[in-house]
């Protein structure tokens, strides 16, 4: 299980929690009190194993500000990022694409592919807020592929 994720480029450093589905079938996020935390889809592979392992974060939070993914959508081509596990393994990726998408057309394929490689999606919300509904209109995703475990 994933502990923690740190991504200099951006001063990102975070305890990681876990999160699961909601009862609608999409992917839970932290709540109120973890605002400022990572979160790891459980449902994921673990970062470093076959397969996208999937981490989220908030952008910002109501009443509270910029949280931990505020500056997820300025990471550039080759930034590192490096997720410690419990078995002491740290795996380190390196960002190989970076993308926005309206949440209506949100490629769900893509983002949890089962992929022949270790591979990491950091998620976060994007684009314009919607005061009405309370929400952003778009997703910033980051993929990432395993640089190495050490």
């Amino acid at each position: 299980m994933p502990t923690s994720i740190s991504i200099p480029s951006i001063d990102v450093q975070s305890t990681l929690i876990t999160v699961g589905k909601n009862p609608d079938g999409t992917i839970g996020v932290p709540g109120a009190d973890n605002y400022n935390k990572a979160a790891w889809y459980r449902n994921s592979p673990a970062p470093g194993q076959l397969g996208s392992s999937i981490i989220e974060g908030h952008v910002d939070y109501v009443d509270k500000g910029p949280a931990i993914f505020f500056r997820l959508g300025n990471l550039k081509l080759d930034d590192k990022i490096t997720v410690e596990r419990q078995d002491g393994i740290s795996a380190i990726f390196k960002v190989d694409e970076l993308a926005v998408y309206q949440k209506d057309e949100f490629p769900t394929e893509k983002v949890y592919a089962i992929n022949d490689r270790p591979a990491l999606v950091l998620i976060t919300c994007g684009g314009q807020f919607n005061g009405t509904i309370g929400e952003y209109d778009s997703n910033v995703v980051v993929y990432a592929s395993l640089v190495k475990p050490s």
